[in-house]
């Protein structure tokens, strides 16, 4: 049974969001729309409630739409999620600077008078062109390379060449066209080992499972084998045991809560994400469980979605953590909000002969829009020296 509190929440979060969004609406109306001869108030509105609310119509009405339709209202929503931040961003300031104007009079009024239509348009245009770059931007992802060593022997194994990929969010908006490019960039690498450090899924995997990614994945290779872990967006859909399945089908082996010993070299250890607890009502085991039997003297790489409470790793003796999940803020300037939660939200961090390496993420959440970061493949070479 769901909770009075559960109504209450959710009611209050709809309150926000369509507040802002007349906000949103009322200033475009006020500083550039409003000066349409032919756009009538009721036109102008009905179009505008329809953009600002789609993201939520295609969530609550998944079941409903027709497959088309849903996934229509989806990305129109998703990117107004994206003009939704930045206009607030604009609108605000500019609404603070009007509110200076007024206590000290400092435009003259022959300017004020013919500001708006202009200073409307100004913004328009600007938001236009910010989130059009953001859209290539996330398209157009990059190849980021690391040269590390890690101070134990590995067998025989002198160097191994470890590709690493994050946060696909593979489903309506991220879909098989994404996944073929990033398969093929990733087999042009020639990696000896592919690993996906969780968020391989976004929550819709029924829209992705119809676009038949197994098949894209099978295509990778990798002689020491593809592996990952389940990131929170597997949990947040639901969709955690289907991920599996999915990825298992496509020779992705997931380790949940797991160790592997690979080629009697090295040690990959796959962390299940904290979300789990959760949604599942499970803890996930701590490190020093997962690493009983382990042998410390070969090198460890670990993979654990987010890049929280790095005191665990350094402690256990961990050589190498692979995490992602920041995607370094995706729009900027959320970064500056990433960088105060994470010690390290992007990029290589050491401590000791403890070695983290975050990515930004090849996919988009919600808006696919980046800003302010790059999508990118990780191509790691690790040494091995005594």
């Amino acid at each position: 049974m769901i909770s009075p509190l559960f109504f209450l929440v959710v009611g209050f979060i709809f309150l926000i969001y369509g507040g802002l969004n007349y906000y949103i609406g009322l200033r475009g109306w006020q500083a550039l729309f409003g000066f349409i001869p032919v756009l009538i108030p009721k036109v102008y509105w009905t179009v505008f409630w329809l953009i600002a609310l789609s993201y939520l119509i295609s969530r609550f009405s998944q079941e409903f739409l027709p497959t088309v339709l849903f996934e229509e209202l989806s990305r129109v929503g998703a990117y107004w999620l994206a003009f939704m931040f930045y206009f607030l961003l604009v609108i605000t300031a500019l609404d603070i600077f009007r509110l200076l104007e007024y206590f000290f009079h400092f435009i003259p009024v022959e300017i004020k008078r013919s500001l708006n239509p202009a200073l409307g348009l100004t913004v328009f245009i600007l938001v236009v062109a910010i989130i059009s770059y953001g859209a290539w931007n996330a398209r157009h992802p990059r190849i980021n390379h690391y040269d590390l060593t890690i101070a134990k022997q590995a067998g025989a194994l002198k160097q191994l060449h470890v590709v690493m990929v994050s946060d696909i969010h593979l489903g309506t908006i991220i879909n098989n066209g994404y996944l073929t490019k990033l398969v093929n960039s990733v087999n042009e690498l020639k990696p000896d080992l592919v690993l996906f450090p969780g968020d391989v899924f976004d929550e819709n995997i029924e829209s992705t499972n119809k676009l038949q990614t197994v098949d894209n994945f099978r295509r990778l290779n990798a002689p020491y084998g593809v592996f990952a872990v389940l990131g929170n967006h597997e949990y947040i859909g639901g969709n955690a045991e289907e991920a599996i399945k999915y990825l298992g089908e496509a020779g992705v082996q997931v380790l949940r809560d797991s160790s592997q010993e690979i080629a009697g070299s090295f040690y990959l250890i796959g962390r299940d994400d904290r979300s789990s607890e959760r949604v599942n009502k499970v803890k996930r085991q701590t490190l020093n469980t997962l690493m009983q039997g382990v042998n410390r003297a070969l090198p460890i790489i670990v993979m654990d979605h987010q890049p929280l409470q790095l005191n665990e790793p350094v402690d256990q003796g961990v050589d190498l953590q692979l995490s992602g999940h920041t995607h370094a803020g995706q729009l900027f300037p959320i970064r500056l909000i990433t960088q105060r939660i994470f010690e390290d939200d992007w990029g290589y961090l050491r401590k000791g002969d403890f070695q983290l390496i975050v990515s930004s993420g090849y996919g988009t959440w919600g808006p696919p829009i980046r800003l302010g970061n790059t999508p990118e493949i990780v191509d790691i070479t690790i040494k091995f020296s005594k």
